[in-house]
């Protein structure tokens, strides 16, 4: 029992250790790291790359009131994926396969929107 008490404390020191370095999921539910980000008037559109995978969200400037938001993220030679709803802060996330492929990423919150062209080519 003694052995268990002293263990426990040195396991629990070792897990801020096990997180990866270089991702960002916490705020934005995509994991790896930030590719690029396009503001516009009522909000941003952020987009994540990881070594395969690239994701997009986009997130309001004032969350609060419910609105229509989208997100849409296309890989070159692949099939748009699209989270549109209505939502108080975010819209997304969306990911698709993109290892060595350009993408093209788009955010909309109300009337305002944003696009990117090809991307991460």
């Amino acid at each position: 029992m003694l052995v268990g008490l002293l263990v426990l404390p040195l396991l629990a020191g070792l897990v801020p250790l096990l997180a990866v370095p270089g991702t960002a999921q916490a705020a934005s539910g995509c994991s790896g790291r930030p590719a690029k980000t396009v503001g516009f008037s009522t909000g941003e559109l952020r987009v994540y790359k990881s070594r395969a995978h690239v994701c997009a969200v986009t997130v309001a400037k004032k969350p609060g009131k419910r609105r229509t938001m989208s997100v849409t993220l296309q890989a070159r030679g692949g099939r748009a994926v699209s989270d549109k709803g209505s939502y108080t802060k975010m819209a997304g996330p969306v990911t698709v396969n993109a290892l060595n492929r350009c993408v093209r990423a788009g955010g909309a919150i109300g009337r305002k929107s944003v696009s990117t062209g090809w991307i991460l080519c």
